[in-house]
């Protein structure tokens, strides 16, 4: 047992915490080292009364000190107490607790359940748009823990079964009794040589080494919902790892990747698209051949479209995941205007310049919202 803490500081033990460090102080000026640099037996002094201060001024360290208990063994540490008390070697505090408020110590468990829950898996499955759309049946292949043919899950080699533990008995837990001031303590703890199973393989089987489960690439068939898109989880619940020694599987968590597509964007179950015309099939009209999920249609081109008027074909976008109807086709329109011109059709664009009185054109300004300017100036007003 370690010296008496309150006799290192000349304190009585119901001190308070003010009169603890008053005395610290006062000692530590004493016997400080800067002081004594070179009696070593002053040093050692300093030491023993900065520890006592330690443990008299944490509360936590104080009780444990004060109960008989050393304030500096390490949490949850075995090994048996002595007669004399409790030392850096003797009974843990921790112990003590669990003796008297359910914790390990006491009554048995039994051994601890063998087998153990799978891993979740996390499969990451690409798809084309159309195929998230409409929904697919794809074959996902992906390594994983499947069941040992061999030996079943067992983990025994043919011809060969567990044993019963010889150290527990087959009860999991080993127990230890130490000797305190509150007198014979039993604490009990899983078994260390069978890991609290209460068995032990002494013939493991040689294609698992005993775990009961072998690595193995697998492919699944599943089914793919429509509606899915880029980030959609799906659940396949019991269909992950095989647990070790045969226990159940644990689940398989399908990630969706939605390939990019040559054509569409998808904003939630709408699909969006853009669609370059000459500025003469803007201007008299046109009939346009598309392509969508379902196949081409035609579309018709009002005469005088401008530029970035937008077309919608209903329920031609992806389904919805809940499976009531569809999104929609959003078709916005860019009229493209020639940038290089022959004689003749510049003549002919003149002519109809003049016929629409358009050759000498006033331009028209109003504030808009967003355009070039408006944009510059926010800019350099946000600064």
């Amino acid at each position: 047992m370690a010296r008496d803490y309150y006799e290192i500081l000349g304190v009585r033990r119901d001190a308070t915490q003010d009169e603890i460090k008053k005395a610290y102080r006062r000692l530590a000026r004493e016997l400080h080292p800067d002081v004594n640099p070179d009696d070593s037996e002053t040093q050692d002094r300093f030491k023993e009364v900065t520890q006592a201060y330690e443990v008299l001024s944490d509360e936590n360290k104080r009780r444990m000190f004060d109960m008989g208990a050393d304030p500096f063994a390490p949490s949850g540490g075995g090994g048996g107490g002595s007669a004399g008390g409790f030392g850096a070697s003797g009974f843990p505090f921790d112990d003590i607790m669990n003796a008297f408020f359910g914790g390990q110590a006491g009554g048995g468990r039994g051994p601890r359940e063998r087998s153990r829950r799978g891993r979740s898996i996390k499969v990451r499955v690409e798809l084309d748009l159309a195929e998230t759309a409409f929904g697919v049946t794809k074959d996902v292949t992906f390594p994983t823990a499947i069941l040992c043919d061999t030996c079943q899950g067992e983990g025994a080699a043919k011809g060969s079964k567990r044993h019963t533990c010889d150290m527990c008995q087959g009860r999991g837990e080993v127990s230890q009794v130490a000797r305190s001031f509150l007198g014979q303590v039993m604490t009990t703890r899983p078994c260390p040589q069978c890991s609290g199973q209460g068995s032990i393989i002494t013939n493991p089987c040689g294609d698992c080494a005993g775990e009961g489960r072998v690595q193995e690439k697998v492919t699944r068939k599943v089914q793919i919902p429509a509606g899915v898109e880029d980030g959609t989880q799906i659940q396949l619940a019991g269909e992950g790892e095989v647990g070790p020694n045969g226990g159940p599987r644990g689940d398989i968590f399908l990630e969706i990747v939605q390939r990019p597509h040559s054509t569409f964007e998808r904003h939630g179950d709408d699909l969006h698209c853009t669609v370059t015309v000459p500025m003469t099939a803007a201007a008299l009209g046109a009939s346009l051949t598309i392509d969508t999920l379902d196949g081409t249609e035609e579309i018709d081109l009002r005469p005088g479209t401008s530029s970035g008027r937008v077309i919608t074909l209903p329920d031609r976008g992806t389904r919805h995941l809940d499976g009531g109807g569809r999104g929609d086709l959003k078709i916005q329109v860019e009229v493209e205007t020639p940038a290089k011109l022959d004689e003749e059709q510049e003549s002919l664009l003149r002519k109809l310049a003049e016929l629409r009185g358009e050759d000498h054109p006033p331009g028209k300004f109003s504030p808009g919202h967003g355009n070039f300017f408006s944009k510059l100036r926010g800019a350099f007003s946000s600064r």
